[in-house]
Order: structure tokens, then C-alpha cells, then sequence
């Protein structure tokens, strides 16, 4: 029976992520633009880093574990935005890593911000199967091998203080990684194009604005899938605490929370409950965050910088 469900969560793990999610998905984009719009870069005007643990669908054998490290700051007086990504992803028998560099070139007028963003990645994906019991050990399809293959991604990215909208193709080329001993029909992990489409905006429900109100959406379509949708809506109470909830159609209900721990570190907790087929054999995702912002003086002294809870300053 164990042998029976192990070979089941490699396979539909298979199904899910080679055809599907090669790049990890996170719920914490919320949080932190980065991680799905090049053209964010440096928004945060300061310097702002960013470290991301995701443990997914837990109790599930061979579900994905991920850490994820970035950094962004603006430049020349605001108008560039540097950043760089390091996610490291762990899922059944495949370990993979990625590092990705971001650019962004701003547009500022008096009260919004314009940019437009490009990225390039190097993507490395280690498959190890020598964990798996197979029916036939020297089956030439789970050859462990390591392989690395480029891709480039482009954004736009528009901001106020209380209003923003991007778009954004993260991958631009369709890569695909097998065993080189694989034929046609191996398992191959494939990297197919994403869109995603974001917007959001804040607004005060009481007079003096301590309490806020800040949805915003997610739309998601990917080459092969259907289109995803997630609706946010979360409260801000005090520009200090935030509580929220998420809907991913056909697939999660997420709950998150934020607290501003000082005007340097901001942490985040998110919850996912699984809806999708996956539900009775997961125990939900937990994703953590936290956030650290600087001002380097030499580099930001004469620009303002958005708190926590706005998008521009």
C-alpha cells in the first residue's frame, strides 16, 4: 500500500508540475510584486529584501518545499530599478534552482510612477531518482541527470499611492528538460509561457484612515491551462496590521496576515486551505515572509520612499 501511494504522488506530482508548474507558485506575490513582475523593480525606492519559505500541500510525500531570496532598489534618482531573485525549489525527485536579474526603467511624474521592466534567468533543474523503487532500476527514462537552460521575461508596472496595475511575461521561451537517455514519451519538466495580469488598489473605510480596505486581482493564463483567477481583499488597521483573504479559483482559499514590525522589517503569514482534488490528502500550505527596507543615503537621500501600506510615496 505505501509503495501504491508513493508511485501515486510521484505521478501525479508528474502530471501536475512537469506539464504545468515548473516555476514555484507563491501566495505572497501580495507581498512582494518581485516575484512575478520584472518592471516592480525598485518600487520600494529604498533598498527592500525579501526571504520567502513555501511548504506545500504538507503531509503530502513528495510535495514542493521552497526558498526564495531577493533583493531590489531604485537608482539614478529613481528612474532605474535593480533587482535580482534566488528561488531554490524542492518537488519529489527534482531539485531546482533558479537566479534571476531585473530591470526596470522608470517614468516619474508628479503624482504616478511608469515602468517597464526586463529579466533574464538561468534556470537549473537536478533530477534524482534514486529514491523512487522502480520496477525496472535501469529503465533509461530516469536517468538522473542535471541540465540549465536561459530565459527572459518582460513587465509593465504602474503605480500611485493608492492604485497600481502591471502586466508581466515572467518566461518568454519555452524550455524543456528530460533524461538524456529519455525518448519522446519520457517525463519532461517544460517551462510554458505565463501572463499575469495585476491590479489593486487602497482605500480608507473610516474618516481619519485608520482602517483601509486594499483588493486587488490576479489573473493568471498559462500556454496548455485554463486561466486562473485569485481575488484578495484584506483589511489594514493602523498602517501597522494587516489580515486578509485570498480565492484561487479551482484550487485554494487563502488566509494572510502582516504586521509592520518597525519602519525596517515587515513580516507575513499566509495559509492555504486546498479545494482542489489535491484537498483530502494535504493538510493546506504554510508560506512565511519577511521583509527588510534601508535607505542608503548616498543613493536615496533627496527621494521619498512608500511605507508599508501604499504603493507610491
Amino acid at each position: 500500500m505505501r509503495l501504491r501511494f508513493s508511485l501515486f504522488s510521484f505521478f501525479m506530482l508528474a502530471c501536475i508540475y512537469c506539464k504545468a508548474q515548473l516555476y514555484p507558485v507563491f501566495s505572497q506575490y501580495y507581498f512582494n510584486e518581485l516575484m512575478i513582475n520584472p518592471a516592480f523593480a525598485g518600487a520600494h525606492v529604498q533598498f527592500s529584501a525579501t526571504s520567502t519559505y513555501r511548504n506545500q500541500w504538507i503531509n503530502f510525500p513528495g510535495a514542493p518545499k521552497t526558498f526564495s531570496l531577493s533583493a531590489h532598489t531604485s537608482l539614478v534618482r529613481g528612474r532605474v530599478g535593480l533587482g535580482f531573485m534566488i528561488n531554490q525549489d524542492k518537488i519529489g525527485s527534482y531539485a531546482n534552482k533558479d537566479l534571476t536579474i531585473s530591470y526596470a526603467y522608470k517614468l516619474r511624474f508628479p503624482k504616478s510612477t511608469l515602468s517597464f521592466g526586463l529579466q533574464g534567468m538561468i534556470y537549473f533543474v537536478n533530477a534524482d531518482f534514486s529514491s523512487l523503487i522502480l520496477k525496472s532500476p535501469d529503465d533509461p527514462e530516469f536517468i538522473p541527470y542535471n541540465q540549465f537552460k536561459p530565459n527572459i521575461g518582460a513587465g509593465i508596472y504602474y503605480n500611485r499611492k493608492n492604485f497600481f496595475a502591471g502586466f508581466s511575461a515572467p518566461f518568454l521561451i519555452n524550455s524543456k528538460f528530460t533524461s538524456s537517455g529519455g525518448t519522446v514519451s519520457a517525463p519532461q519538466l517544460q517551462q510554458f509561457r505565463n501572463y499575469f495580469l495585476r491590479s489593486g488598489f487602497i482605500a480608507n473605510l473610516t474618516r481619519n484612515g485608520n482602517v483601509k480596505i486594499n483588493p486587488s486581482i490576479l489573473l493568471r493564463a498559462q500556454e496548455e491551462q485554463p486561466l486562473s483567477l485569485d481575488v484578495n481583499a484584506a483589511f489594514i488597521f493602523y498602517d501597522v496590521f494587516s489580515a486578509g483573504i485570498s480565492v484561487r479559483t479551482d484550487d485554494a482559499v487563502i488566509s494572510f496576515l502582516g504586521l509592520k514590525l518597525s519602519e525596517k522589517l515587515f513580516f507575513s503569514y499566509s495559509f492555504d486551505f486546498t479545494t482542489s482534488n489535491l484537498g483530502p490528502f494535504s493538510s493546506g500550505t504554510q508560506e512565511l515572509m519577511l521583509n527588510y527596507r534601508a535607505k542608503i543615503t548616498a543613493v536615496h537621500k533627496n527621494l521619498e520612499c512608500p511605507t508599508y501600506h501604499s504603493y507610491r510615496e
